[in-house]
């Protein structure tokens, strides 16, 4: 068979599925829905993971005249500080948690040159939701949908200068966690989401040929107490009984680190950066 032959939307699409189905049709997006986990997610990612945040504002190309779509921004950690270096911000998230969180945080830091749109990247309609073109449009760990060309190609429609997703390179703490659990907890095998490569060939055969950047991630889960670090794994592993909490439990409890009075879940994985500019690149096989 020859690559040129290879439908990579369809790989990407038949992946995304089974790795729903293991999730017994849930996904994130109804965990993040809750607001106390939007809240632990915004208060992790400023004081335990201010890495990823910093470098993303580093990477992209801001100016104060940049006009910036953030699309899946979750409850704005990044959006806000991006907000406060540019002219205009749109986030687009679906998540109910989330964009109420982001909306609490947009009033407390009075950003207000942000737009909140709260729909699905798959129902967002260019012109009619937004005000294109975006100097900017990147997307940050949240193209978890099936139809990655479409919104490549959505995302190409919103842009005028530079575009970045960042993705997943090989298995991540989440996937080993979930990896170990799953079959204990749901009695079936974990399926990962697709990853950088499919995303890539997805790229290629559009005739985007972009830039890509490998880096290593650490990201950190600071909790209290033990008993914290449960219940918020249970809602993210869908753990409903005491029987699968307990096996959460002594799981994390061979995982956890002390650090100061708290308990840490540390995990390491590989991560990309795929950015390319619409004015340097010759696009070919539409």
């Amino acid at each position: 068979m020859q690559p040129t032959t290879i439908d990579w939307n369809l790989i990407w699409r038949e992946q995304q599925r089974e790795h729903h189905a293991t999730n017994m049709e849930k996904n994130d997006a109804s965990f993040w829905d809750a607001k106390d986990a939007a809240r632990r997610f915004y208060a992790m990612a400023h004081e335990n993971n201010g890495e990823r945040i910093n470098k993303t504002l580093k990477e992209l190309p801001l100016t104060p005249d940049s006009r910036v779509l953030d699309i899946g921004s979750g409850p704005g950690a990044i959006a806000i500080p991006i907000a406060k270096q540019v002219a205009h911000l749109t986030a687009v998230e679906p998540s109910e948690g989330m964009a109420a969180v982001f909306a609490e945080k947009i009033e407390e830091e009075k950003c207000g040159n942000i737009t909140l749109i709260r729909k699905r990247w798959e129902d967002v309609h260019v012109k009619a939701d937004l005000e294109p073109p975006y100097d900017i449009v990147f997307a940050s760990y949240s193209l978890d949908l099936p139809d990655i060309r479409g919104a490549i190609q959505k995302i190409e429609e919103a842009a005028s200068k530079y575009i970045a997703i960042y993705w997943f390179a090989g298995e991540t703490s989440w996937d080993a966690m979930s990896r170990d659990l799953w079959p204990q907890l749901h009695g079936c095998e974990y399926v990962p989401s697709p990853k950088c490569d499919i995303l890539y060939n997805v790229l290629y055969s559009m005739g985007i040929y972009p830039h890509i950047e490998s880096f290593p991630f650490r990201h950190i889960n600071r909790f209290e107490t033990l008993e914290e670090a449960v219940e918020h794994f249970s809602g993210r592993f869908f753990a409903e009984t005491d029987d699968q909490k307990d096996l959460i439990r002594r799981y994390l409890e061979r995982h956890t680190i002390q650090d100061d009075g708290t308990i840490i879940i540390p995990g390491n994985s590989t991560r990309v950066r795929i950015w390319w500019e619409k004015t340097d690149l010759v696009h070919s096989n539409r």
